[in-house]
């Protein structure tokens, strides 16, 4: 039986274990070396010095591939925007550069940087528009379309098949970030998409407790050059965080499956609520792109965007009413977190002042509610 071959959840299990031979551990080990021994010229893939690579990545970038169905190895790295950097580095020089105009922040920074650094033009699009998003797309000026879907923090879905399609046709990369949505829920590169990137941070790793990122590619030529810019950026993963995002890695389709459910049953009961003015979720047949959604993805994913009555000050009273649910940046841990987008500077405008972003853990469902309609009354009473 081809590994590859099993679902997802069973896949996120057994990749990159050992061997199994009599007294073999069933998990690999730390290799804490960064030098290998050598005599005359290296054979190929033979380890020679750990930036180049090294055996504890190989078991998590084995896994990575499998999961978003890569041809080609995975490639881990520091953290997520050290992979979004590589990602982002394929734009040539000259050219221009599609990006959403609601995304990671750092991002967007990363990429406006890219504008003074090798005179890209950027052209920011909202990326649930496709037609908008095709006409921004150049044949023969386009090389780079970077795609995130759900985005952050405004869960737009864009349609990554026909986004796809049109860059390809004009001669340009489509990266897509897939953070939020994990490979169990959605698989870009089966839909047409040139490279993946993850924060493995995130969801992958699952215990906010490391910091690490990943790009996933099925081209050849597109691996070479992303590896060769993790060579000589030496933007490199360590060991230890290595092994831990595989370890949590195992538990991917439990933790997904219970927080993407706890996140549509806690929106469903958002929706309409006295003290809320808004509040968004794919799962949502109110979501403006709810059956793009369903179309394209097997999940709807675990982070939700709330705007509570009150305004600015009122969703800065939910954040500091709530005693369950985890006042912090960051996301896809077991625990429950949230936080006002807007207290970062380099937030989108465009995004609402008193937007507050969810994301759902594995806690109750129950115990969760309760402490936001607590939070919500604190809120309204601003």
């Amino acid at each position: 039986m081809n590994d590859r071959d099993l679902s997802p959840a069973t896949y996120a299990v057994v990749a990159g274990r050992p061997e199994r031979t009599e007294g073999a551990p069933v998990n690999p080990p730390v290799v804490l070396s960064s030098t290998y021994v050598g005599r005359g010229a290296a054979a190929p893939g033979a380890p020679v010095y750990t930036r180049l690579g090294t055996e504890t990545w190989e078991p998590l970038e084995e896994a990575l591939a499998g999961l978003e169905r890569a041809a080609e190895p995975g490639l881990v790295f520091a953290s997520g925007m050290a992979a979004v950097s590589a990602a982002l580095d394929l734009t040539r020089p000259g050219t221009r550069l599609v990006v959403p105009r609601h995304a990671y922040h750092a991002s967007l920074v990363a990429a406006r940087h890219l504008v003074e650094r090798s005179n890209v033009e950027l052209v920011e699009v909202d990326i649930a528009d496709t037609a908008a998003v095709v006409a921004a797309i150049e044949s023969g000026t386009t090389s780079l379309v970077w795609v995130e879907t759900p985005t952050n923090p405004m869960l737009e879905i864009a349609d990554i098949a026909a986004v796809s399609a049109a860059a390809h046709a004009a001669g340009a990369v489509v990266v897509v970030d897939n953070t939020f949505a994990t490979p169990l829920a959605q698989r870009p590169l089966e839909l047409g998409a040139d490279v993946v990137v993850h924060s493995v941070s995130k969801y992958l790793a699952g215990h906010s407790d490391l910091i690490l990122g990943a790009v996933l590619t099925s081209s050849r030529e597109l691996y070479d050059a992303v590896r060769t810019r993790r060579d000589i950026g030496g933007g490199i993963a360590g060991p230890w965080e290595t092994w831990l995002a595989l370890r949590g890695l195992r538990t991917l389709a439990l933790r997904v499956e219970r927080s993407q459910a706890n996140a549509a049953e806690l929106a469903r009961r958002l929706e309409g609520h006295e003290h809320v003015v808004a509040v968004s979720h794919p799962s949502l047949a109110s979501h403006p792109q709810h059956e793009r959604a369903t179309a394209q993805m097997d999940g709807y994913g675990s982070v939700i965007t709330l705007r509570p009555a009150g305004g600015r000050a009122g969703a800065d009273a939910l954040v500091s009413a709530v005693h369950l649910w985890v006042p912090a940046t960051s996301l896809g841990g077991v625990e429950s977190s949230l936080e006002r987008r807007r207290r970062f500077a380099s937030e989108a405008p465009t995004v609402p002042d008193d937007l507050v972003r969810m994301s759902v853990g594995v806690e109750d469902v129950e115990d969760l509610w309760a402490d936001l309609q607590h939070a919500l009354a604190a809120a309204a009473a601003v």
